[in-house]
């Protein structure tokens, strides 16, 4: 059976400098096993699956896989995964030009909104949960970083469906050299039951971005995500929970994927109540269809 295929870049109006996402449509009827091994084929950070619903208050329902774990949510692949349902008339705009997408962390609305002419999508963090990094913990994630963190506002776990370790650093170029042990870090993520680590660091007045943002996931075959959008709502939790940002609120935008040849950008919303938001460009980069081969459980296109 063939199945509709699109890769959305996530984060930018120019192919090739976001973050790629693999849609799988028509996913219905797919094992566990041969969704992951399709994740696992595609090696990109995620790879989704959109499937029927199984709530009437939902447009589409999504499983999202990393080459080697399923997640109950992740950015991107909400942003991308929307991108490709719409372009393919899969789903409609509710009043209000949102959908609503059912994934294993619940409900999450996505709103398309134009800005500046371009089309924009963004997503509704879901609650963000912080936790203290105990002092060992911390001691050892500078270790693997290769530098110290910030003192004064102390890394953190964040949980938003996807957990993050959250740390800010002395800034931008300190984000930009950094060279982690992924090895090491690999074993913090699964000894903490972590998804990875997300740092961020102030970059220099006058650009169009007011952060630099990188992600690590290696324990989920991800050594660097490109540009990570529940990373990037997590640094705004964590920014909030802290007091780095505006009590009534702010708008802001993240730049990241340098390392990696990105150039993407975020775009963040933070309410008067620290509820977070997250959007930004998506276009597609490639359209196809992939082909089950029965008794291999392995899709090609």
């Amino acid at each position: 059976m063939k199945r509709s295929y699109r890769v959305v870049d996530v984060f930018t109006s120019r192919p090739l400098l976001g973050n790629p996402v693999a849609v799988v449509m028509d996913a219905d009827g797919l094992t566990d096993g041969e969704m992951q091994a399709i994740a696992g084929w595609t090696n990109l950070s995620e790879t989704t699956f959109v499937l029927r619903t199984t709530t009437a208050e939902a447009d589409y329902r999504l499983r999202i896989f990393t080459p080697r774990s399923e997640l109950p949510f992740a950015g991107h692949p909400t942003l991308g995964s929307a991108h490709a349902l719409l372009e393919a008339g899969r789903a409609t705009l509710r009043q209000g030009g949102c959908l609503v997408q059912q994934c294993s962390i619940g409900l999450v609305e996505v709103r398309a909104e134009e800005q500046g002419g371009s089309g924009q999508l963004s997503f509704c963090l879901p609650p963000a949960k912080l936790e203290p990094l105990h002092p060992e913990d911390k001691a050892e994630l500078a270790r693997i970083l290769g530098c110290q963190v910030d003192v004064e506002t102390a890394p953190g776990i964040v949980t938003v469906g996807p957990v993050w370790i959250v740390a800010r650093l002395k800034d931008a170029a300190s984000v930009l050299d950094l060279r982690p042990d992924f090895a090491r870090l690999a074993d913090l993520e699964r000894r903490l039951g972590v998804t990875g680590v997300t740092v961020f660091g102030a970059r220099e007045e006058g650009g169009d971005a007011v952060i630099e943002v990188r992600t690590f996931a290696p324990s989920c075959g991800v050594e660097e995500d490109p540009v990570c959008g529940s990373g990037n709502g997590s640094v705004a939790a964590f920014q909030w929970q802290r007091g780095l940002l505006p009590p009534g609120g702010t708008d802001y935008v993240a730049a990241q994927g340098r390392r990696v040849g990105r150039d993407g950008r975020i775009k963040v919303s933070v309410d008067a109540n620290g509820n977070v938001r997250v959007g930004g460009a998506c276009v597609t980069s490639v359209e196809g269809s992939l082909t089950l081969r029965t008794g291999t459980g392995n899709e090609t296109g």
